[in-house]
């Protein structure tokens, strides 16, 4: 999946492209079952995604492979805008019951606010949920259900760093943030900027506070139950606010690039691929950045997780793929036809497609899913911390709380304009207007 402009202030939703809309294939509800001109005699389906390009080729590719194995369901894919007005037809078909048969959507809180259910098919018990990995069907249940399968890889916030740069100074990975702070200084030392900073859009701010989350939840294991009952605070949890220090930190001992207030991603990955810095707070999604900006440099980047105060309990903040579901709109043969697609999605031929179609920037979280041999550095080392169980899920997977001036904030803390102390304390009060706009209980 390709890191483009965001379409929500998640860092899952960062990773979505912001591209115009296509026109929405023009079809009734009643258009979306059965097709007496398929050609193939069987129950004809549809399955929307988002207008993406490389989610239109990716979409298509495997309704393709789908209905050449047999001839029983048809698929034909169609498109939704991005962003805001993609959530909202999203909801609405929901709410009025003209959702296509099959869609893909995100995993985590942006699944939850879908009601799920009351809105979508329980999975629970389908024999194909078998094998999708256990770390992922949290992220697409509620209740006791599970309504999804996994569309795409897992992928991990944390640091993407020059290897070169490291061989040549005798880095070695740091395992805690004093380790990171002395790899700094050694770099800065000779003269390479030692962490790369791209306020130039806004959210690339947010990394060092939300990547941070693993370290949170092993300091404080309740952290994200207490945190949506109103009860812990930024401000106030000694390991929530370490994001925010670290951020004050980094620009407090000079260790960013000079042009960080107007340096794009673009810039820090080719900075970062010339050895003119050496690590990037960031989401390993920007494989395809790198690809598509500096293809010779590939090789030269790997990634490691952000790390925290203790070594002992390193480990990575993941994010997950977006899920494929059924809504309950769809029911009959239509149903059945939608549930042999997805036992289709959860098999290696599946996945090797979605390989063939983008580069993967982590595991698939099915089994029998190999990613193929000449994946990048950075995929190898993301897929390293889900095959060792050292991750744990990004808090908008655990939590629906996320307040939207976070990236602004940050941006000052980045730039001494605020401190740490007094940002997260300003975080507090932005969280707390949209957990009561959400009208959670104990806010």
């Amino acid at each position: 999946m390709a890191f483009h402009p965001p379409r929500s202030r998640s860092l899952a939703g960062l990773t979505a492209l912001a591209l115009a809309p296509l026109v929405l294939s023009a079809c009734s509800a009643g258009s979306l079952g059965s097709s007496d001109d398929d050609g193939g005699g069987g129950t004809s389906i549809t399955f929307l995604v988002d207008n993406a390009p490389q989610t239109i080729a990716t979409a298509e590719a495997l309704a393709d492979d789908f209905n050449a194995q047999q001839s029983e369901v048809r698929v034909e894919v169609e498109t939704r805008p991005q962003g805001t007005e993609g959530d909202n037809l999203v909801k609405t078909r929901l709410q009025t019951g003209s959702m296509n048969d099959v869609f893909a959507y995100n995993s985590g809180s942006l699944f939850q606010q879908l009601a799920p259910q009351s809105s979508l098919t329980p999975l629970t018990g389908e024999a194909f949920l078998d094998g999708v990995d256990d770390s992922f069907t949290p992220q697409v249940s509620a209740g006791d259900e599970v309504y999804g399968v996994p569309l795409g890889t897992a992928f991990g916030g944390g640091v993407l760093y020059n290897r070169k740069v490291y061989e040549q100074l005798g880095l070695q990975v740091p395992q805690t943030w004093a380790d990171f702070i002395a790899n700094s200084e050694k770099i800065k030392a000779a003269g390479i900027a030692p962490v790369v900073q791209t306020y130039g859009e806004t959210w690339t701010s947010q990394l060092l506070v939300l990547g941070d989350f693993h370290n949170v939840a092993a300091a404080n294991p309740s952290f994200a139950e207490e945190y949506t009952a109103g009860r812990a605070k930024y401000a106030t949890d000694a390991a929530a606010i370490k994001g925010f220090q670290h951020t004050q930190e980094i620009h407090d001992k000079a260790l960013t690039n000079a042009d960080y207030a107007s340096a794009k991603v673009e810039d820090g990955i080719r900075m970062l691929a010339a050895g003119e810095g050496a690590q990037y707070p960031l989401l390993s999604t920007n494989v395809a950045t790198i690809l598509s900006v500096a293809p010779d440099k590939i090789g030269d980047i790997g990634f490691f997780a952000l790390p925290g105060d203790d070594a002992a309990t390193n480990g990575l903040t993941a994010w997950f793929p977006g899920g494929v579901y059924v809504p309950k709109s769809t029911t009959g043969e239509e149903l059945e036809a939608a549930k042999k697609f997805l036992d289709y999605l959860v098999t290696p031929e599946s996945c090797d497609i979605q390989s063939e179609k983008s580069v993967p920037t982590g595991p698939y979280l099915v089994e029998g899913c190999e990613l193929p041999g000449d994946v990048p550095q950075i995929t190898e080392d993301v897929s390293a911390y889900f095959d060792s169980e050292r991750q744990s899920p990004a808090l908008e997977y655990v939590s629906p709380i996320k307040g939207p001036a976070l990236e602004q904030i940050l941006v000052e803390v980045g730039s001494g304009i605020r401190s740490a102390e007094d940002a997260a304390a300003l975080y507090d009060q932005d969280v707390e207007k949209q957990a009561q706009q959400l009208g959670l209980e104990g806010w």
